[in-house]
């Protein structure tokens, strides 16, 4: 009777020892998983994570919830995800801003390339330039003599300091040499209301949100800034062709953890990404937004540290040129 109760108590504690212990990698994930978005819902980045949100959730049998922290050109997000606990079960997916930060805020709270575990990269998004349907110019070269013609009295919006749109901005503003009066807006659809509602001139941003617009005709496009034309916009000239020589801007998207992830969990949620975007219904739908997702070399931890490393060294003389700081 003695020993039985001795081996009862044994058993008992082991049970203990079990319940208490950490979560293994057999049983991970046990709980939704959140996917930050630096970005308002309904935005470009907001859309791609919601897509691939929904696939995930099919591989790891566990709700991938989208939680949107927009503000700050994405430094608010970015800096909540860097402080949350590296349980593998917060992650964010962030585009250029990741790499521009460092040069437009001289006060960020983290470190891009040290406070974070890296996933891999998603897709790579192509820009448009657009300007209101009623826009004076027919056509691109039109555009440049147009401009240069008006000068400051051009308005091209943005979604806000830190934005891709900004930093397009900023580069097409180099490019052609004119002086335009940039106008920032609070999230890339009012930027996009603003030039349907003809109270600014022109606008470049993301595919997956002018797309829509240019194919019901309801903006201007004076081209595409890819090395070379777009599958789903084939008449469409680029802006190198057309005169803007070696003007590319593609924005690229990426998801990370906050340092000290669990390897496991950044390996298990990698490897639900991968099956994501090798699905037939998300390679569709981000073909109906003119995203191209990235090949599988990309798709890697190692693949996204490398990139963001070389992107971070590209745009900081960039953005030191201009003298335009976001704090």
């Amino acid at each position: 009777m003695i020993k039985q109760f001795r081996h009862a108590a044994v058993l008992a504690s082991l049970a203990g020892l079990v319940a208490s212990a950490p979560v293994s990698a057999q049983t991970y994930p046990s709980k939704p998983i959140t996917l930050v978005v630096p970005f308002a819902a309904g935005g470009p980045t907001d859309v791609v994570a919601r897509v691939l949100g929904a696939a995930m959730t099919k591989t790891l049998n566990q709700t991938v919830l989208v939680e949107n922290r927009s503000g700050a050109g994405g430094t608010i997000a970015a800096s909540y995800t860097a402080r949350a606990a590296p349980d593998g079960y917060t992650f964010l997916i962030h585009h250029n801003g990741m790499a521009t930060a460092p040069a437009l805020y001289r006060k960020l709270p983290y470190n891009p390339l040290t406070d974070f575990e890296y996933v891999g990269q998603v897709i790579d998004v192509p820009m448009t330039l657009v300007g209101r349907k009623d826009l004076p110019a027919k056509d691109f070269p039109e555009l440049l003599t147009y401009l240069k013609a008006q000068g400051d009295k051009v308005n091209l919006a943005h979604a806000g300091l830190g934005a891709v749109s900004h930093l397009c901005g900023v580069l097409f503003r180099q490019a052609v040499g004119a002086n335009l009066t940039t106008v920032p807006y609070q999230g890339t659809g009012p930027a996009m209301t603003a030039i349907l509602g003809g109270q600014v001139d022109l606008l470049c941003d993301q595919t997956t949100s002018t797309t829509p617009y240019i194919k019901a005709n309801s903006v201007k496009l004076f081209g595409v800034t890819t090395a070379t034309r777009l599958k789903t916009l084939p008449d469409t000239p680029t802006l190198a062709e057309q005169g803007l020589k070696g003007f590319e801007m593609v924005v690229w998207h990426g998801m990370y953890a906050p340092k000290g992830t669990p390897k496991e969990a950044i390996t298990k949620f990698g490897d639900a990404l991968k099956a994501a975007l090798k699905d037939p219904t998300v390679a569709q739908r981000m073909h109906e937004l003119g995203a191209v997702i990235v090949p599988d070399a990309k798709q890697t931890s190692a693949g996204l540290q490398t990139w963001l490393a070389q992107e971070t060294a590209r745009y900081a003389p960039i953005i030191k040129a201009a003298g335009q700081f976001a704090d």
